[in-house]
């Protein structure tokens, strides 16, 4: 997942000025640099996984601190709302399931903060389409969302990727949420008015999320197994097979339920043998998601009934297609 980040030492001053009359004219102009097109991908190309994670933290705050002066900023709302949910999964809610198993009480406190933080940048990023198509947020039945998601366009694609993943991932952190699950269909609604507007934004962002809706959805919810390796083939030729996130996301939602171990090892392998260095923009993604992948095989014994989890890890890398 791609996001485009550029620090400046203006934006450090925003902090340290926050009680000061800062002219709008600079504010707007900050706003613009932290978050225009050319900004520099200083974070998603990183390798160093543990540098980004003790970032981010701060990176996050003054997003919040900026935002707060100057809220209609849609630039400012898309990447607070977006650093909220990236944060919350790859260094809050990832760590916290490679916990070890007798750290149960760890790992439910770090949920907890991971669908916080979900919730957070979901309500940021939801405020955001509100001010930019008033009364979406008291849009009553299927029809009226559909006539608000009828005026959005391919500019507000990452406004409702990122405000679906956000409240999606919270959801999933605690199923029995019932005002979340109500929100259900109308987060899927998100995601197909996304996908008519822009099919291949993110490489395949949107195809790797129908592959876990599918998988991991109740048919009551919306759930569709006979479409997700529709949706796994279509995210692979989109990321061009330089992402581990298909075939991580396929061995986990489709293979651990159907106790498929042979195809869980041969993609967990796959996406392994991926050089991170193929996708610069993206090598923090794909380490982080390679990490994953090494906890999964590690762990398949308490996955899979008849796992044979002693490899040789050089060969498995040297050896994968």
């Amino acid at each position: 997942m791609q996001h485009r980040i550029l620090f400046s030492p203006l934006a450090v001053g925003i902090i340290l000025l926050g009680s000061c009359s800062i002219n709008r004219m600079a504010i707007n102009a900050i706003s613009n640099a932290l978050t225009g097109e050319g900004s520099s991908t200083v974070f998603t190309g990183e390798e160093d996984p543990e540098l980004v994670g003790n970032a981010l933290p701060f990176a996050i705050k003054m997003y919040e601190s900026l935002l707060a002066a100057n809220p209609h900023h849609e630039g400012l709302i898309l990447t607070t709302g977006s650093l909220f949910v990236m944060y919350a999964n790859a260094f809050v809610q990832e760590p916290a399931q490679i916990l070890p198993r007798n750290e149960y009480a760890e790992r439910d406190r770090q949920y907890v903060r991971a669908k916080k933080f979900y919730l957070r940048g979901g309500a940021i990023l939801y405020s955001g389409l509100n001010k930019k198509y008033p009364g979406f947020s008291t849009a009553s039945g299927p029809d009226q969302l559909a006539g608000y998601l009828e005026k959005m366009k391919k500019e507000d694609v990452p406004f409702l990727y990122w405000t679906a993943a956000g409240f999606l991932s919270a959801y999933s952190l605690n199923p029995f949420d019932l005002e979340l699950g109500r929100k259900v269909p109308e987060l899927r609604a998100y995601i197909d008015r996304a996908y008519a507007l822009d099919p291949d934004f993110n490489q395949g962002a949107l195809d790797e999320f129908y592959l876990l809706f599918y998988a991991s959805m109740p048919e009551g919810m919306g759930g569709n197994k006979s479409l997700v390796d529709t949706y796994f083939k279509r995210a692979w030729e989109k990321s061009g097979g330089r992402s581990p996130g298909p075939y991580i996301a396929y061995a986990e939602a489709v293979c651990i339920p159907a106790q498929d171990y042979d195809t869980f090892k041969a993609y967990l392998e796959l996406a392994l043998a991926i050089d991170p260095d193929a996708d610069p923009a993206n090598r923090l993604v794909t380490i982080l998601s390679q990490r994953k992948a090494r906890y999964l095989l590690e762990e398949a014994e308490n996955f899979f009934l008849d796992a044979e989890t002693d490899m040789d890890w050089d060969a498995v890398i040297q050896e994968a297609p």
